[in-house]
């Protein structure tokens, strides 16, 4: 599909405003991104690691964000090819 038609999809009248699609290919590319935070966070020695050291912090100041920022780099990695290609 290309991008002129996923905009067009997204607009109900001719005056509104386009939608844009990197939502919509964000929404189609999570659920492959789940699965490797999923394994990361239950096989990776560093999340074990991370979460270990979450949970002996008394001050609640300790956080794993990493695993956050993995699985927002997979979602950008696949939704970049998608939305740039129909942009040249």
């Amino acid at each position: 599909m290309s991008y002129l038609s996923l905009l067009l999809l997204n607009t109900d009248r001719a005056d509104a405003e386009p939608v844009d699609p990197k939502n919509h290919l964000e929404e189609r590319c999570k659920p492959q991104c789940v699965k490797s935070l999923f394994d990361y966070e239950c096989l990776s020695s560093n999340a074990q690691r991370c979460i270990k050291r979450v949970e002996k912090d008394e001050t609640g100041q300790k956080h794993c964000t990493g695993q956050y920022f993995d699985y927002w780099s997979c979602v950008d990695k696949c939704v970049a090819p998608k939305l740039f290609d129909r942009l040249k």
